[in-house]
């Protein structure tokens, strides 16, 4: 079984303009005082790799604790896309017509429109990736954003697909349980040869 990481380091990730670069503090250190290492993390919830939940946008919307697993676990595709917009138009030439969790390489420069969120949304899509830092562009976050969560599409941003080639795979993606709020980080893997393993069972 050949397994992907597909998770951005958290310390070394950029972060989205004006959120928090995340910082840890050591408070133990094994030696004559102390018999462990014990650090805490301050950081945005949405550092890294991590999934939004549709509190994020909307307000009295789900938090990342009450969203469905199965969204974040299950067969996936990658697409490759060229660097820019992401139309409706383009989402009906290149786009699959079924799929269940689609994950978009653009080398982190490729974002949704309103219109081709809200195009896949219709299609009855679980999940949508992203190697950007976000689904949506600087000036037109809140449209992308609304038409995937409102319409209960959970979102993954700031994956690294760098390795990955364009194709079907399985996602193992679950967020962290962060009660009541609105993101999480992600530790995101995709599994190659799933299919060859799933017939041996």
């Amino acid at each position: 079984m050949k397994l992907i990481d597909i998770s951005r380091k958290f310390f070394q990730s950029d972060v989205y303009p004006g959120d928090p670069e995340p910082e840890y503090e050591q408070l133990c250190e094994i030696g004559d005082s102390s018999e462990c290492n014990l650090t805490a993390v301050h950081a945005c919830s949405h550092t890294a790799t991590h999934a939004d939940a549709p509190l994020h946008f909307i307000s009295g919307g789900k938090p990342i604790d009450e969203m469905p697993l199965d969204a974040y676990i299950g067969p996936c595709t990658v697409l490759q896309v060229p660097a820019g917009v992401i139309t409706g138009e383009y989402v009906d030439r290149h786009f699959p017509e079924k799929c269940e969790r689609l994950l978009i390489k653009g080398g982190g420069k490729a974002f949704f429109m309103d219109s081709s969120a809200q195009e896949l949304a219709d299609r009855g899509l679980l999940l949508i990736g992203t190697d950007s830092l976000s689904v949506g562009c600087k000036g037109n976050q809140t449209g992308p954003h609304k038409a995937f969560l409102q319409n209960s599409v959970a979102v993954l941003e700031g994956l690294d697909l760098s390795k990955v080639e364009p194709g079907s795979y399985f996602l193992f993606a679950p967020p962290v349980l962060y009660d009541g709020l609105e993101g999480a980080p992600v530790r995101a893997v995709l599994i190659e040869d799933y299919i060859f393993w799933a017939k041996r069972s």
